[in-house]
Formats: structure tokens, C-alpha cells, sequence
């Protein structure tokens, strides 16, 4: 089901598309960490970043910079996006339920 019209994808990948000229932080199921300038998100969560870091978590002292590096989405355990996201335009039109115990109510 469509929840943002006839695109047919949903509100993660509008929201990873949000996301493109912004630094994320990826960790892949290799448990490797990868921070950089996310240049261009496929809808199939393959990522494209510039200018990343990659950090394995066994030996992060011995962490690796590249120029650009391409993830297959199948790859990715999870992503972390800029905090501006929280507040984007596309979340108005839900109505939460007012609490003020979460960040998206308050």
C-alpha cells in the first residue's frame, strides 16, 4: 500500500530521499560502520555516499576514508539520518496523540 500516492513506495524511502546531501551513518550486517555524504538513495535502499568513513567495529582504530562507496540495500542493518528529519513536511498530515512523553507529540 502507497501511503504517499502514486510513487508506490513508502514513508522510509521518501524519507531516505529526504535525506540525500545530508551525512548519515550506515551499519551494514558486516558490522561495518559507514559515515558520509549521502549523494543518491534507489528506492530498493541501495545507497550512494561521498566522502565516507568506514569503521569496522572489531578494529576502529584502523578505519578506511573513501572517496565515494556504493551499498547494496539487502546490506544495510540500519541507517541513522540527520535529526532535521524528524520535523519534515511530509509528517503534518498524521495525527499524533498529543502525549508529551514522545518527541513527536511535544
Amino acid at each position: 500500500m502507497s501511503v504517499v500516492g502514486n510513487n508506490r513506495v513508502g514513508i522510509p524511502i521518501v524519507l531516505l530521499h529526504d535525506a540525500e546531501g545530508a551525512v548519515v551513518t550506515v551499519e551494514t550486517v558486516d558490522g561495518e560502520l559507514i559515515r558520509g555524504l549521502l549523494f543518491e538513495a534507489e528506492d530498493m535502499m541501495n545507497l550512494y555516499l561521498k566522502k565516507a568513513v568506514i569503521i569496522n567495529q572489531n578494529e576502529p582504530e584502523k578505519s578506511t576514508t573513501v572517496d565515494q562507496v556504493y551499498i547494496r540495500g539487502s546490506r544495510i542493518l540500519y541507517i541513522i539520518l540527520p535529526e532535521m528529519l524528524a520535523k519534515a513536511p511530509m509528517f503534518r498530515r498524521y495525527v499524533f496523540c498529543g502525549c508529551a512523553c514522545c518527541k513527536w507529540c511535544s
